[in-house]
């Protein structure tokens, strides 16, 4: 199951030393009005041109549910910016991060009111840079990639409304992908542990072994493909969209037929609880109990493990995801964005650079109680994660990620809600017996267009 957002307590957080990152901005107020989206800004943050002018003034900086955990270490990072830069303030705030972020910061774009400095996922990113509200820090600052892994920089570029490639975000941390397993399970499956699949269709295989050996009295993993699509699909190098993103051909590729008939196959043979196919509830619980073989692919997921059933995590085997056809690793990482409507984008984006620099960023992912990556090159070549010792699953887990991150991919296709849900509605359908393999791939097809259309 992929995940991207954290989940427990954080216990401990590593002191910060202070960096006062350099942003190269200087020089005066490019004053005048332009517009981003429906609002009104300064000239100087839209169009061609490197941003100038004092690091001065009030910002907002909002993260997604990270607060509660994490309250010290950001308090600490904002300190230390406002030590270097005097005349800036940051005022902190945090939004659950629930299924109608999107929708909400959109609507908080669209009333002029986004916070300066924002924690985005793609999903997001995606529909205002679209729009037009966000700051295209790739122009702004022409050395704003310096400090990142190729891969990472790259996920950080989405469509403007013309359709032109914008680097309209920083790169933060990411969570990698794993695979999480029981090894007990497994073995009972006459499945060896230490020799993970390397394709997802030889994963599927082993969910069969799973479905034979266990009699119903425990599970290989959920039912509910939306914890899959697009992630399956993009591991397996299918593509989802045309290039444009305006249409949808992932049904024009037999794999993905093949992938719906396999997942079919599994719910029919128990491989799956029945009750799962619709719930949105990850492994979690299930897997804590010692019920399900597989848990989630987040790395994070160990630490839940170890806090809730150290019986079953004495048994968590950490091993590779399948390469299948991409040869390495995917997934994007969360992002920092800066709102192309912020009053004071200088210090905005001074605070955006300095919160995602290599110091802060190994600072952060160093935190012994959770499992997350950076995306600086010099943050992933740190001892911390070049030299992990222990067998244990969190050494085990960083040590599989922070080999896979400096060639990852960084990748992954963006659906909408709607787009994803009309998918996965066809394809529990076909795990239902109600449409066949086939006919579910074409009807998703037809519907992901339909809606690809409206939206324009």
């Amino acid at each position: 199951m992929r995940a991207s957002r954290l989940t427990g307590t954080v216990a401990g957080v590593i002191a910060l030393a202070l960096t006062a990152a350099g942003c190269g901005l200087s020089g005066g107020s490019d004053s005048g009005d332009a517009t981003a989206g429906g609002c009104k800004v300064d000239k100087g943050n839209v169009g061609t041109g490197k941003l100038t002018g004092d690091i001065k003034g009030k910002i907002t900086f909002q993260t997604t549910n990270l607060k509660k955990d994490f309250g010290d270490f950001f308090n600490g990072v904002i300190k230390d910016f406002e030590k270097a830069h005097p005349d800036a303030s940051v005022k902190w705030i945090d939004d659950p991060g629930d299924n109608t972020f999107t929708q909400r910061t959109v609507a908080d774009a669209q009333a002029c009111t986004l916070p300066d400095v924002l924690n985005l996922n793609a999903e997001t990113a995606t529909a205002l840079t679209k729009s037009g509200y966000l700051l295209n820090v790739g122009v702004k600052d022409p050395d704003a990639s310096k400090p990142f892994v190729p891969a990472f920089w790259n996920s950080s570029t989405f469509k403007d409304a013309s359709g032109m490639p914008a680097h309209t975000a920083l790169p933060w941390y990411t969570g990698g992908i794993v695979l999480t397993y029981n090894t007990d399970l497994l073995k009972q499956a006459g499945i060896d542990p230490e020799k993970p699949p390397t394709t997802l269709f030889g994963l599927f295989a082993d969910y069969e072994k799973i479905a034979k050996a266990s009699d119903g009295k425990y599970y290989a993993t959920m039912a509910n493909p939306v914890w899959r699509i697009p992630a399956d699909f993009d591991q397996m190098n299918i593509k989802m969209l045309t290039d444009n993103g305006k249409a949808a051909i992932f049904g024009d590729d037999p794999r993905t037929t093949q992938w719906v008939a396999w997942m079919a196959k599994l719910y029919k043979e128990g491989a799956m609880p029945k009750d799962s196919l619709s719930s949105n509830n990850d492994p979690s619980t299930l897997y804590s109990q010692g019920k399900v073989a597989y848990g989630s692919t987040n790395p994070s997921f160990v630490r839940f493990v170890k806090q809730n059933s150290p019986s079953v995590y004495a048994k968590t085997g950490v091993g590779q995801q399948p390469f299948d056809k991409l040869g390495h690793t995917t997934g994007a990482p969360q992002y920092i964005s800066v709102a192309a409507t912020s009053k004071n984008a200088p210090a905005s984006l001074a605070f955006a650079e300095f919160l995602t620099n290599a110091e802060n960023q190994t600072a952060w992912c160093k935190d012994p109680a959770v499992v997350i990556f950076p995306t600086t090159t010099t943050s992933l070549n740190d001892p911390f994660f070049q030299n992990v010792t222990g067998s244990d699953p969190f050494s085990q887990a960083r040590k599989l990620v922070a080999e896979q991150l400096k060639t990852t991919t960084a990748y992954q296709t963006i659906l909408s809600p709607a787009v994803q849900n009309a998918i996965v509605a066809q394809v529990q359908l076909a795990m239902q017996g109600k449409k066949t393999p086939a006919q579910a791939v074409k009807d998703a097809q037809d519907k992901a267009n339909e809606l690809l259309k409206q939206a324009g």
